[in-house]
């Protein structure tokens, strides 16, 4: 397999709201709305997040994204009206959650701070 790039893909009840929720979460509107039901973040790179509220696109899921300072990602998102549920101690990293308005779970993670084992 030679990928390219991967995408997290969110199902929602109103792409719109989703739209809005999301835009606040990440800082920014999304890159690219390729069709009506669905709309795209390019968020690095190999990677992004896709929304749409056609369940043959996508479904619930979950998503993990690395932030590189969880207490400023807090109170910016506090700032907004969204609130990150307390710290959760990892054996790497510290994780936060919090669900979208579509019960989505999103957690927010500290970069590790050493190496994974290996597979």
């Amino acid at each position: 397999m030679n990928l390219q790039k991967i995408y997290t893909s969110l199902l929602t009840a109103d792409l719109a709201a989703a739209e809005a929720w999301y835009t606040k979460l990440l800082g920014r509107r999304p890159d690219h709305r390729p069709m009506d039901s669905l709309v795209q973040w390019e968020l690095f790179g190999q990677g992004g997040l896709m929304l749409s509220d056609s369940e043959e696109i996508a479904g619930e899921g979950v998503m993990f994204l690395y932030v590189r300072d969880l207490a400023a990602e807090r109170r910016r998102l506090r700032d907004l009206g969204i609130t990150l549920g307390e710290d959760i101690p990892g054996d790497y990293s510290t994780l936060a959650q919090l669900r979208d308005p579509d019960g989505n779970l999103i957690t927010l993670a500290s970069p590790p701070d050493h190496a994974f084992p290996a597979a």
